[in-house]
């Protein structure tokens, strides 16, 4: 039995937990069909949200587990009139592109019959128009309408009833109503006239192409879909089906599944690597463009870490696994795409509403053209074939299409050059950014800070660095990392480490062979009660040189400084630059001290700075920003920017850093590249350009399309062919993103 897929979100108390699933719906043909879902949905007792993809053919349901059973979602889904199951593991993109190329050939053959059908109508029609009186008999027109009308044309009248059975009205129902209404008539002269005379007021071709042009449409449609949701194939193809596990001293070839975290897996040369792992043995480069979208080769050698799905290069490997399945990072790339692709953006309110009124007014529409033509040019025939044009033309298919086909081409695009958007929300909060703030450490330098200087009171450097190094043992800092990779390098070993307090944004405090040592910035010292001044201008010039200056205390004295460098960014400068070009203003929020912040911030000439700062104080600066009117987005990688982060507009996360960095960002970065962060802003504001434009046609095409139907200024076959292929142009002009480059 194939497992539900239930995630849960909160827990309000021990009774209230709230989970999120998402459901299969299928029948759906518009906008109005995904309002009516979301509607049913969400007036469940118990359901907390939902939100319905039309583009997709999914539903997110976030509901209270205690007071909900997943089958009840979809016994209303389908009393609605729409079939429903519940998404499983088994639903990979997959198998849904395996079922969506099997419906798109039935939908093929459907449209291939049709049109045979429908083509000796159509050719006698457009004989007459070249003058030339050609007229297959009525009671033939008949024979091969039928079976266009009801046997193809089937699915819109079975939507149609499912529709109005649920008190709601949709595409189908607009189809449904217009192709019967000139099919009927057109039987009606058939049988009451008989012979030449009515063949003039026979309307089958009217009907026959109008079925066969939607179903055209549809099937385009579904192709534009399943060619906007590739992203998500091409990252399920990343991942091996095997691997090569090193068991019981011997290798041994099993599933990728099988892989047990700790394992040891050998990856050869060309070979896709099948879990996250850590490198244990050889070197080689890997190939990670279809992860984070880094077009060159990226070295990998002995204590490095690899990604499931990357290449190998030339070189034989030996990973020790680390994450596998659902853990792994390709896996967290694909559901962080697929809940992006999933969710609505906020501007698609507008559009369910419009939907959700958009049928009865059509039909009412048409009734005020039929009688409008009757009562004042007194031609019922003008009357009718004005109505039909009108049911037939509007469509509420391109509205419903415009902001999900863009959104999921924009996201897919994105994470094919290594950025992940969590949401449609944080797709559309990124293109409004006036204001971009970074963290120093890890976002606009390396990260990988090296000791550059160390000066003892005493003059003994190495007693020095043995003693901050065996402090800092129990330190996961950057610069403590710094201080212990310069004692290994020197072959210091360590004194034990008693007591130890980390003091977030200032330093530490440590016990060290009954020794109270006290490291991090002047601040820090002084509140130790220590006098930093025989330091202070040595400390002066450290930092004016971009150094970061660690001080060392002990019983109010000072020991003395260790300086390290952090390299910048290669890319920084370019990408500020980028963004200042963007209108963006930029700006550096760091609990480095004021001189080394400055030389940053001139290194790559950003608009203002702010140092010396807590977690805290960087929450509160970004607040300040916002109060003054700017629309901000924190970049960082660490955990102490995980305030920072939440408190912007959005946060973006460079994937280089921390899992609580990443999980409160709206973007991911897949690696630590600043360049990204323009490119991000870029397709942000592209996709929201597309969803406009999708929007402002979509809108524009019923305004002018409906009124040139009542005014008889349109032919049903013209009305249906345009209706058919406005969601068709809706779709192929968000394709137009996948051209899109950083």
């Amino acid at each position: 039995m194939t497992d539900t897929l239930v995630v849960p979100a909160s827990a309000d108390s021990a009774d209230r937990t709230v989970a999120t699933i998402d459901l299969n719906v299928t029948g759906m043909t518009c906008a109005a069909c995904s309002a009516r879902v979301e509607k049913v949905l969400s007036r469940l007792p118990g359901v907390d949200g939902a939100s319905v993809n039309l583009a997709t053919e999914r539903a997110r349901v976030r509901f209270v587990e205690t007071e909900v059973d997943p089958s009840r979602l979809v016994e209303a889904v389908e009393k609605a009139g729409y079939g429903a199951s519940v998404v499983t593991a088994a639903d990979t993109p997959a198998e849904d592109e395996r079922r969506n190329l099997a419906r798109a050939r039935h939908d093929l053959i459907m449209v291939s019959v049709s049109a045979v059908l429908t083509l000796p109508l159509v050719a006698q029609m457009a004989l007459e128009m070249a003058g030339v009186h050609v007229m297959l008999d009525p009671l033939w027109q008949m024979a091969l309408a039928t079976p266009v009308q009801f046997v193809i044309g089937g699915r819109f009248y079975i939507g149609a009833w499912k529709a109005l059975r649920s008190g709601a009205g949709n595409m189908d129902l607009l189809v449904a109503l217009g192709t019967s209404a000139a099919y009927g008539l057109s039987v009606w002269q058939v049988l009451a006239g008989g012979g030449t005379a009515i063949q003039p007021a026979l309307y089958f071709e009217a009907s026959t192409v109008v079925v066969t042009l939607v179903l055209l449409g549809k099937w385009l449609e579904s192709r534009a879909k399943r060619s906007a949701s590739s992203a998500i194939r091409a990252l399920m193809t990343l991942r091996p089906d095997s691997a090569l596990v090193e068991r019981a001293g011997r290798l041994v070839k099993v599933a990728a599944d099988a892989v047990l975290p700790g394992e040891i897996v050998v990856v050869r040369p060309g070979e896709r690597v099948p879990v996250d792992g850590l490198v244990i043995e050889g070197d080689s480069q890997m190939d990670e463009s279809l992860l984070t979208g880094e077009s060159l080769p990226v070295d990998k050698t002995r204590g490095d870490t690899v990604t499931g799905g990357a290449i190998n290069g030339d070189g034989l490997l030996k990973v020790k696994t680390t994450a596998v399945g659902a853990d792994s990072t390709v896996a967290r790339i694909i559901n962080l795409v697929e809940g992006a692709q999933a969710s609505k953006a906020p501007v698609q309110r507008l559009v369910d509403k419009i939907a959700a009124v958009f049928v009865p007014v059509v039909v009412a529409l048409a009734a005020i053209t039929y009688a409008s033509w009757w009562l004042i040019d007194g031609n019922q025939l003008a009357a009718f074939v004005a109505a039909v044009s009108v049911l037939v033309i509007a469509c509420p298919c391109a509205l419903g299409l415009a902001t999900p086909t863009a959104i999921m081409v924009g996201t897919g695009v994105a994470a094919r050059h290594g950025i992940l958007i969590k949401d449609a929300e944080a797709l559309e909060r990124a293109h409004h950014v006036t204001a971009m703030v970074f963290d120093k450490t890890g976002t606009l330098t390396e990260g990988k800070p090296t000791v550059s200087d160390i000066f003892a009171a005493d003059g003994d450097t190495v007693r020095l660095l043995e003693l901050a190094a065996s402090a800092q043992q129990g330190s996961e800092h950057p610069l403590a990392r710094a201080v212990l990779d310069a004692a290994h390098a020197q072959g210091l070993v360590l004194r034990p480490l008693g007591q130890f307090r980390a003091i977030p944004g200032r330093g530490l405090q440590a016990s060290v062979d009954g020794r109270n040592i006290v490291i991090g910035n002047q601040k820090m010292v002084m509140q130790a009660g220590v006098d930093p001044t025989a330091l202070n201008e040595r400390a002066a010039d450290l930092e004016a040189a971009g150094r970061t200056v660690m001080w060392i205390a002990e019983a109010g004295a000072v020991l003395g400084l260790i300086a390290v460098s952090d390299k910048v960014k290669a890319t920084a400068a370019a990408a500020v630059a980028d963004l200042r070009a963007l209108g963006v203003r930029t700006v550096m929020l760091t609990g480095d001290n004021r001189r080394t912040a400055r030389v940053v911030a001139d290194a790559v000439k950003l608009d203002d700075v702010y140092s010396e700062l807590l977690p805290e104080d960087k929450a509160a600066a970004i607040s300040k920003l916002k109060a003054d009117g700017n629309v901000v987005a924190m970049v960082g990688d660490g955990v102490n920017d995980a305030p920072a982060i939440a408190a912007a507009d959005i946060g973006i996360a460079m994937g280089t850093g921390t899992d609580v960095a990443m999980h409160s960002a709206g973007i991911t970065l897949m690696r630590g590249d600043p360049a990204l962060l323009p490119a991000a802003l870029s397709i942000s504001r592209a996709t929201y350009r597309k969803i406009r434009q999708n929007l402002f046609w979509a809108f524009v095409y019923n305004v002018i399309a409906i009124p040139l139907a009542a005014f008889g200024l349109l032919s049903p076959a013209l009305a249906g062919g345009a209706m058919a292929f406005s969601s068709v142009s809706v779709v192929s002009s968000s394709l137009l993103l996948r051209r899109w480059r950083p």
